[in-house]
């Protein structure tokens, strides 16, 4: 079994609309060179007593706490990420801006050489956090760091897909066309 050694491709798609009839999206954008993706799933649990024992849990997604870094962020990506403006050059940032809804995708790298890939496919950034620092005797690398929450989409309540070229059954076609539009989820046979 390979492990994952890389992350590659950070890529969002604002999300158009999402109705019980369907999602669209607007083509996906890269982000900044990839360092670190983080995902953590929420859940709600329930406890079920009877007998004076547990009988049974039941647990239900709530939503995923996702981190990313990546090795600067440009103005029109914070704009894009934030729902800000950029004009001339300058990013605007005012105490009405609304982040838009999006999607997320990106794909690992493998130690076998295969990759994973993943769409999470509703969700909004916070606002950038922003740190500054005076140069030392060491150069320090500054990156940016963003966090966003992702959770179920209305059309169909899925929140994730994830892809591995070492599934069985795996189409070359699902790796090429991954970052093109929002991935859909494949038809049983």
């Amino acid at each position: 079994m390979s492990r994952l050694i890389g992350l590659k491709d950070i890529t969002i798609a604002q999300l158009l609309t999402d109705t019980s009839v369907g999602a669209t999206y607007e083509v996906p954008k890269k982000l900044e060179r990839s360092i670190k993706a983080t995902l953590k799933p929420k859940t709600t649990q329930t406890k079920l007593y009877s007998d004076d024992t547990i009988e049974e849990v039941v647990n239900a997604f709530d939503s995923i706490d996702v981190e990313i870094e990546v090795n600067q962020l440009s103005i029109e990506s914070r704009a894009m990420l934030q729902g800000s403006k950029v004009v001339k050059g300058v990013l605007i940032e005012t105490k009405n801006d609304i982040a838009p809804t999006v999607a997320m995708a990106f794909k690992a790298k493998k130690s076998n050489g295969k990759y994973m890939y993943v769409w999470l496919y509703k969700g909004s950034f916070e606002i950038t956090e922003d740190t500054f620092e005076s140069s030392e005797d060491k150069l320090k690398d500054q990156t940016a760091k963003l966090k966003a929450t992702f959770y179920a989409r209305e059309f169909d309540g899925a929140y994730r897909l994830i892809a591995d070229e070492d599934a069985k059954d795996f189409e070359a076609t699902t790796a090429t066309t991954w970052f093109t539009t929002v991935a859909v989820q494949p038809t049983e046979v």
